[in-house]
């Protein structure tokens, strides 16, 4: 559920934080840091905030800030009762300096069996019969596209998760044929930093098991490629009740790849009872209660691009919607990134074995919309 915490003095400064799951950049905390300074007071700061792709839930407790780091929509009542209980817990825990109380703790002298002290995040003694490692580069296209095809616009959400089953203590180094194109990445806590920020490779001892090895954003806009254009028109008529509907969608840029799993979702406007259409390709429903048209259409091919047509049923008496509804697309490109990264090479280090490995890549659509 709560994927970052952060903890922030009074002055702004991060002092504490604690990631979940994959390392978070600090650089969310920017619009928090907005909404700070435009607060009179720390307690007016709104405790949920939005951004593009993150919920910001925070309280205010003994001049600190606690800040948590969500991805999904949760009940925020939870999460504020959840940061209540970390800052009762921090002030529990702290005791003025001299004070003459003793702390004492739980943590043993020894560490658990099967755990290194320099590699935390990896247990010793792992072996396998088969040694494997394999790598899915996932990355998700967000585009705004205007009514002539024009990129309003466009960045890339991207992810590298892992599976690791490799015998002993292996280092990795997972290298890119164009590394300088990621922006704004975050790492999992095994990657050395410094060695990103010198030579742009990835150099780490890895967990065992599934995990999330990198996020990174592609966010120039000349640098995200559309991988789909729509040829769309969609019309309402002032006299008579009646609209027109018209699409076309063909591959742009695939690089030979196939589009799968396409899909077309376009939210009517209330008066629009019922939809007319033929498709060439695939199925369409309307649902009348929703005012929600989907079309259905799957693989594209190229030599027959798929086409919608027909008309719109309007509601008697009811005046011409002010808008055109837009379109949004959901689609799927297998072994393609469509920023263009791409791994060169995997050199294990530290064992003697040959491990099998691969690396797969995925393109879908994020938040794709098609303005008409």
């Amino acid at each position: 559920m709560i994927h970052s915490l952060f903890l922030i003095n009074h002055s702004g400064d991060i002092f504490l934080e604690k990631h979940w799951k994959s390392v978070i950049s600090r650089s969310v905390c920017d619009y928090f840091f907005e909404a700070k300074e435009k607060a009179v007071e720390p307690e007016n700061v709104p405790p949920v905030l939005q951004t593009p792709h993150h919920y910001l839930i925070s309280i205010y407790r003994g001049k600190l800030f606690f800040l948590s780091v969500i991805q999904t929509e949760v009940p925020p009542l939870f999460v504020i009762e959840f940061l209540h209980r970390v800052a009762d817990t921090i002030q529990v825990n702290r005791s003025p300096p001299d004070s003459g109380v003793k702390c004492g703790s739980n943590v043993g002298d020894t560490l658990p069996t099967g755990q290194l002290s320099n590699v935390p995040w990896r247990r010793a003694g792992v072996k396998y019969t088969n040694n494997e490692a394999y790598f899915d580069v996932i990355e998700e296209i967000d585009a705004i596209l205007d009514k002539s095809g024009t990129t309003v616009f466009a960045e890339i959400q991207g992810v590298i998760e892992a599976c690791v089953r490799l015998t002993g203590m292996p280092d990795l180094t997972l290298s890119f044929m164009n590394p300088r194109l990621l922006d704004d990445v975050s790492f999992h806590p095994c990657v050395r930093f410094k060695r990103w920020e010198a030579e742009r490779v990835l150099s780490f001892i890895p967990p065992d098991g599934n995990f999330t090895l990198m996020n990174y954003h592609v966010s120039s806009q000349n640098l995200v490629a559309i991988p789909v254009y729509v040829k769309q028109s969609i019309s309402f008529f002032e006299t008579g009740p009646c609209g027109r509907l018209d699409i076309t969608i063909g591959p742009k840029q695939t690089m030979g790849k196939t589009v799968e799993n396409m899909m077309v979702t376009i939210h009517m406007p209330k008066a629009v009872l019922s939809a007319n259409l033929t498709a060439t390709q695939g199925n369409y429903t309307y649902d009348i209660a929703t005012k929600v048209l989907v079309w259905d259409i799957g693989k594209l091919n190229p030599q027959k691009l798929p086409n919608l047509r027909g008309s719109l049923s309007i509601q008697a008496g009811a005046p011409k919607p002010e808008e055109n509804p837009s379109l949004n697309i959901d689609l799927k490109i297998q072994q393609m990134a469509i920023s263009g990264l791409k791994v060169s090479r995997l050199d294990m280090y530290g064992e003697k074995y040959k491990p099998f490995k691969g690396v797969k890549y995925l393109t879908k659509a994020g938040k794709f919309q098609v303005r008409t």
